[in-house]
């Protein structure tokens, strides 16, 4: 029960302590979660952008429905995918899995190419929206590593991506931003959610069994 009773213990933190950070070892560990995210084929088509740079996260402000929040935090991490899919980052990454498995180069070239033939009937921007799920699923692995550690989150779509994309240099990487996970410690006399009951719908309205 205790990744339940994590969950249970963590929200959407509205009010942070600037003056208390994440310890290096307590990111590091959130990022290892993200790392080991499932996703579509193990193409792993994100990355994540840790900023921690205090005169950075003022500038990112600009947009932001919650400015304070994201100036107070200890860490921002921002989430980004790949603009689109191509023949060379396919081929990039089921290398690295031929190498680390110990199999020859190829091994998985029928599928490959399968993958390929697929996205190439497909738009960047369909390219991207499939991207962005799957940064969604990581995003999820983060939030509840950091409950396991007691760390603060809260994941943020409120946001200038332009903005963003721009003060981090994102789109020569062939990247747009997709969400924010502010991390830290609540400061629970200015966090208004922070003494409120948790709240979800009853699991007979969420579930619908067959």
């Amino acid at each position: 029960m205790a990744l339940i009773d994590n969950l249970k213990w963590r929200h959407a933190v509205k009010a942070y302590q600037p003056e208390k950070k994440v310890s290096e070892e307590n990111i590091e560990k959130i990022l290892e979660a993200v790392r080991l995210a499932p996703t579509s084929s193990g193409l792993q088509p994100f990355r994540v952008v840790v900023v921690k740079d205090q005169q950075l996260k003022e500038q990112m402000v600009a947009g932001a429905l919650n400015p304070e929040v994201m100036r107070d935090c200890s860490h921002v991490l921002v989430f980004a995918a790949w603009e689109s899919y191509s023949d060379e980052k396919i081929d990039t990454v089921y290398d690295y899995h031929t190498k680390e498995r110990d199999l020859p180069q190829g091994r998985f070239g029928s599928y490959t190419d399968q993958l390929k033939k697929l996205y190439a009937s497909q738009s960047a921007q369909q390219h991207f929206e499939h991207a962005a799920r799957q940064s969604y699923i990581a995003l999820g692995l983060a939030m509840a590593q950091a409950a396991e550690l007691k760390v603060d989150s809260t994941p943020a779509e409120g946001f200038s991506p332009e903005k963003v994309d721009d003060i981090l240099g994102l789109r020569a990487l062939g990247l747009k931003s997709v969400t924010l996970l502010y991390l830290g410690y609540r400061d629970e006399k200015n966090d208004w959610l922070s003494s409120m009951k948790k709240v979800r719908i009853p699991m007979e309205e969420l579930i619908i069994k067959k």
